[in-house]
Formats: C-alpha cells, structure tokens, sequence
C-alpha cells in the first residue's frame, strides 16, 4: 500500500534539475544554487531526484527512443495529426540528427535526475537515502550510457562554471558498477517497489553486465563468460530473496493496474503516480493511442506493427483480456479487451454499442493491422493497432492516474539469466528455456520445445511490449540495423547510439559528437 513516507512538496526542484543540463544559467540563480540550499529537507531532495525520472520513462522521452525506433511501436503522421515536423518519423526510420527534440529532452532530463540525485548526497543524507539517491543517479548514467554511449558527470556541485567531464563507456560502466555495489547493504531489503531496494540495484547490475559488451562494441557485441555468470548470480539472488513470483494466470496486467503498488507480484522498481499527491504522465499510455470516440477520447496517435503483433500465439494472455479491476467503472457488457492490444471494431465499453470514426463519422471504428508511416484517406482514423498495457483508471476524475510506472520486474529477470545461459554462462539450454516456459505457462501459452537466442528475442518482445526495453534488445541480439516494416535497412552502424543533441555540445565543451552525425 502506498504510504506517505515520500509524500513531500518539491517545487524548488524544478530549478535546481537545470543545473545538470549544459544550457547557460541565470547568473543569480547559479549564485543561489551555489551557497546550498537551506530550506528543503533531505527527505524532499530525494522525492525530487525520483520525480525528475517520470519525465523521461512514462511513455515519454526515453520510452519514444527505446520503443518508437523499433518494431514494436510506431507513430504514423495521420494527416496533419503527429507530423511534428518529422521528428517521430525520424526515429522510427533512424534518419534522426542532432537537433531531434526527443533526444534534447531525454538527454537533459536524465541529467536533471543524475543532478537531482548527487544534490541529495551533500545535504546531510541517512545512509538509506544516500544509497536511494545514488540508485537514482545510477540508474539516469545507465540510460544516458545506453542511448548515447557516453556520461556526462558533474563531480563539483559547488562551482556551476565548470562543465560537467565526459566519462567514456568503461569508465561509465565500472562508475556504476561501483556504485551499485557500493550501496547494496543500505539499501532496503523489500518493502514498497517504488524505494530503491536491494533487488532493484540487482537487477540494474544484471542489465550492466549482460550489455557490457554490447556498450563496448555496438556493432560486434561480445558476452564475457564471466559477466553471464555475473548475470546469473544476481538472478538468482533476486529469486532467493522470495519477494517476487510471476503472476498467476489471468494476473498479467496487475503489474500495469491502477493499484499495481499492491497487487502486482513482479515489480521489483516502480515510479510513484497518486492521485492528488504526485507522479507523471502515465495518462500518455492512454491518450496517445486511444481515438477520439473511445472513452475517454484519446489523441489517435501511436501504434504497433503487424509484424510485430504476429509474434503472438492466439490465446496468449499478453495480447489482450477483459481485465477487471477495482478502479474499471465500465460494465463492458460485451466482455471487450480492455487491456493489450486493440484491433478490429472498437466498442463503447459501457453500451457495447459498436464505435464510430469521427471523420467521416459513417465508418466504422475498426483498427487495422495495416498501417504506413503516413496514413490519409479512410485509413487515417483506424490504421494501426492500438496497445494499451496499463488499465485506464476510470476512478480518477481527472489528472494523475494511481498506476505506478514499472522499471524492472522479475519476468525481465528470468528472461535475463536464460539469456546469460545461452551465451555462454553456467547452466544448459534445458536451464534456460525451463525460465522462459516457466512465464509462458502463466500467459496461457504452450512452452517451448526449444530455446534460441532468435525465439528468445521474440519472448522478451512479447513479454516485455512497450515497457522500454525493446531498441536495447534488438541492439544486443544484432537485429536493429535490419529493415523491418515501414523501415529500411540503416544507413550505417553509428545509429546504434543517438547523437548528442547539438545544444549540448554548443555549450560544453567536454563533449565530442558522436561518429557518424
């Protein structure tokens, strides 16, 4: 159950996660900043440091790098609707430059959260809070390592005139590594999955070690048989701590509800949303795919590709159920999907009456799996299947949804040591695959007869859909060069990290840009 322990005001916040950005400050406020800050407790500090992370994760800035650049999401311009001057096509295409929105936004925000994060640690921290904050700053390193390859790190906090220093990947890596290791005992055990904890910092280290290779050689990745076995202990030492077991058949979207916090039995770290209190933006899961006429109208936007949505046997759990839960106010009559991905004739959840298109309002609302990167015509409204993997919580009236933002979960940890098997840790592929088949058989799937590193990316997508995750892996499994739909072949191997916006590099001259931009 959420408690009030994290429930503090942090305006000042919203200032002080400037800093870490490399854009030029008002010289009074830098003179403010620099003689420390007196009236906000330590306590409000670290609330910030994990609020400036829902900006980046819940379906926003990182989420669009990782998942609209891939097979599994797209953002068709629908006529004048989401052109934004290329910028979503650009990503999904990889013809992206240094000036993409999306990439400014990310970059600066996970440095507002590295910052926010290391201004805890000079304010007089418990050793808990200090070993939070320092989870929090390794996390936002870890993400800005994965998409750009490199770290900006600012060590001073005191003299805002020097530029953050620009760590290369295995300084990065060995920093966080470190770190993780550094905090492990002050962190808690268990408890709510939206405090950094012991499994979380786990977890964070299996995703360091099982990409380390990939993040030294993008392009030819190699897997050290010692970081596999690395992998492996850390899986299993998140297994033996007993916190965590994958749901139980018809329980797939607990981990997404609005009441995940207490129902959910795979969410090892998650981002605090409540109603009234504070959160992000996890109404952009709705509204961004959702259309105009369904309830509540969302803004017709992004979907997956059929390609993609085929990787799904008929039946499995993951593609879709009508999912009740305390906060659906709908009756859903029909017994409708109201959770995963939509296709075909949409319907009012609350009559069962068949949805219409708006324009023209005499077609009917039936998504298809047909879809281009631009629609027009009658395909405008309906090309594109819809996913919706957190539950709309219709007991909110408006503004922030309780659903919490999930991180890590343990269905990725064990999808993570069969992979560390495979290439080459100890364990065999009968090991591995009875990881996988364990999750399948609560998904209402047939278990595999064998595990491969190919069917094996396909589980990851089809377990892991829209949570963040989905460029990463298609780098580390050597596929993300290759076309797929509505994108052709890449143009080069430098688009396996983004370029470093050109803001930045404007303006810090620590900063080099990446080859091939």
């Amino acid at each position: 159950m959420k408690t009030y322990r994290l429930l503090y005001r942090t305006t000042f916040l919203l200032i002080s996660g400037l800093l870490i950005s490399c854009t030029d400050l008002d010289e009074q406020l830098r003179s403010e900043l620099e003689q420390g800050v007196t009236n906000v407790s330590t306590a409000d500090l670290l609330i910030g440091a994990y609020s400036a992370l829902n900006t980046p994760y819940q379906q926003e800035q990182r989420w669009v790098l990782e998942e609209i650049s891939t097979d599994a999401a797209m953002a068709p311009t629908r006529g004048g609707d989401w052109d934004d001057n290329g910028v979503h096509r650009a990503i999904h295409l990889h013809t992206w430059n240094a000036d993409n929105s999306y990439m400014n936004g990310t970059f600066n925000n996970l440095l507002a959260a590295q910052f926010q994060a290391s201004n805890v640690l000079r304010n007089e921290p418990t050793p808990q809070q200090a070993a939070e904050a320092r989870f929090i700053r390794a996390l936002s390193m870890y993400d800005v390592l994965n998409l750009w390859g490199v770290v900006p790190y600012r060590d001073d906090l005191e003299d805002y005139r020097k530029n953050p220093t620009t760590m290369q990947t295995q300084e990065a890596i060995d920093f966080i590594a470190n770190e993780l290791n550094a905090i492990m005992n002050d962190l808690p055990s268990g408890g709510e999955a939206y405090v950094a904890n012991k499994n979380a910092a786990r977890t964070l280290l299996m995703k360091l070690y099982l990409n380390k290779g990939t993040f030294l050689n993008r392009e030819n990745p190699t897997f050290d048989a010692a970081d596999m076995n690395q992998v492996i202990t850390l899986a299993n030492a998140v297994t033996a701590s007993g916190e965590y077991s994958i749901s139980a058949p018809g329980k797939y979207f607990d981990n997404f509800a609005p009441n995940n916090d207490v129902v959910s039995t795979e969410n090892i770290f998650t981002l605090y949303n409540e109603f009234g209190v504070r959160g992000g933006s996890v109404d952009r899961t709705w509204n961004t795919i959702a259309h105009y006429n369904m309830t509540p109208g969302g803004w017709n936007g992004w979907c997956t590709l059929s390609d993609f949505y085929d990787l799904f046997d008929e039946g499995d759990e993951r593609l879709g159920i009508a999912y009740d839960y305390p906060a659906d106010t709908m009756d859903n009559p029909g017994n409708r999907r109201n959770v995963g991905f939509f296709v075909g004739q949409q319907y009012n959840l609350e009559t069962d009456e068949p949805l219409m298109a708006r324009n023209p309002s005499s077609q009917p609302l039936v998504f298809t799996p047909e879809v281009t990167l631009r629609t027009s015509g009658n395909t405008l409204e309906t090309a594109g299947i819809r996913v919706m993997k957190y539950a709309f919580d219709y007991g909110v009236p408006s503004g922030q949804r309780n659903n919490d933002w999930v991180v890590f979960r343990y269905a990725d940890v064990l999808l993570m040591q069969a992979e560390a098997i495979l290439r080459g840790g100890n364990g065999s592929e009968a090991d591995a695959r009875a990881l996988v088949n364990s999750i399948r058989e609560n998904r209402s799937v047939e278990p595999l007869a064998t595990l491969t590193l190919d069917n094996l990316l396909d589980e990851r997508g089809r377990e892991l859909y829209w949570e963040g995750w989905r460029r990463q892996d298609l780098i580390r499994f050597g596929k993300f060069l290759e076309p797929w739909q509505e994108k052709p072949t890449d143009a080069g191997p430098h688009t396996l990290v983004y370029p470093i916006p050109s803001q930045q590099i404007a303006v810090n001259p620590n900063l080099t840009q990446n080859p091939g931009y």
